[in-house]
């Protein structure tokens, strides 16, 4: 395996989004993944603003910190990192395994990422950087199936033999406008928050 690790290293796989809102796809993708790559730990790490989605509106911070708390409660090997939400501005990947090497020293690091991001990979902030601190695991995303590991990265990418999800938080974003049913979408302590917030119906 890619990066793998001794049994005394702490495993951990990041995965990070805006979680906007979170949706049972996440849940079942961060579960599958951490199963079949031997991750002792999923950590979610909520975005402040992803430069690469300018244009999305987001549920503000602590909306969406209380949703994928709601939704991950009672998973012991998920657990919510703050490092990005209240910062300013854009979030980078790059900076954020910095952090998270200083807080987690002896830890080993995994990347999760969908296969959409491959083709643009080459583009984030010291890319280089980044897969030596944590080597991508990657899931399928509909319409980018042939997506392969970007020149010069393909040791540092594993693809995962998960399903693909069909689900979107763009998606059910639009069916709450809509006033259409979400209840087999959101987990349902992240859809009460939904409802009584009044979020994403404009």
């Amino acid at each position: 395996m890619v990066g793998s690790a001794t049994e005394s290293v702490l495993r951990i796989g990041v995965f990070g989004g805006t979680f906007n809102p979170p949706h049972m796809g996440h849940l079942r993708l961060a579960g599958m993944v951490r199963e079949r790559f031997g991750l002792d730990r999923v950590l979610w790490i909520p975005n402040s603003r992803s430069p690469f989605k300018t244009g999305a509106k987001l549920a503000d911070a602590a909306d969406r910190l209380a949703m994928i708390r709601a939704a991950t409660e009672g998973e012991a090997a998920f657990s919510i990192s703050e490092i990005e939400i209240w910062q300013r501005g854009a979030s980078y990947t790059v900076d954020t395994l910095r952090k998270l090497r200083e807080a987690h020293p002896d830890a080993a690091f995994r990347l999760i990422a969908g296969r959409d991001q491959l083709p643009g990979f080459s583009r984030w902030r010291e890319p280089e950087e980044i897969v030596r601190r944590a080597p991508l695991i990657v899931f399928p995303r509909a319409g980018y199936e042939q997506a392969a590991a970007p020149e010069g990265f393909e040791k540092y990418v594993e693809f995962a033999d998960t399903p693909l999800i069909d689900l979107s938080s763009t998606d059910i974003r639009e069916r709450i406008r809509a006033g259409r049913s979400v209840r087999d979408m959101v987990p349902p302590a992240a859809l009460e928050i939904i409802e009584e917030r009044g979020l994403y119906r404009r």
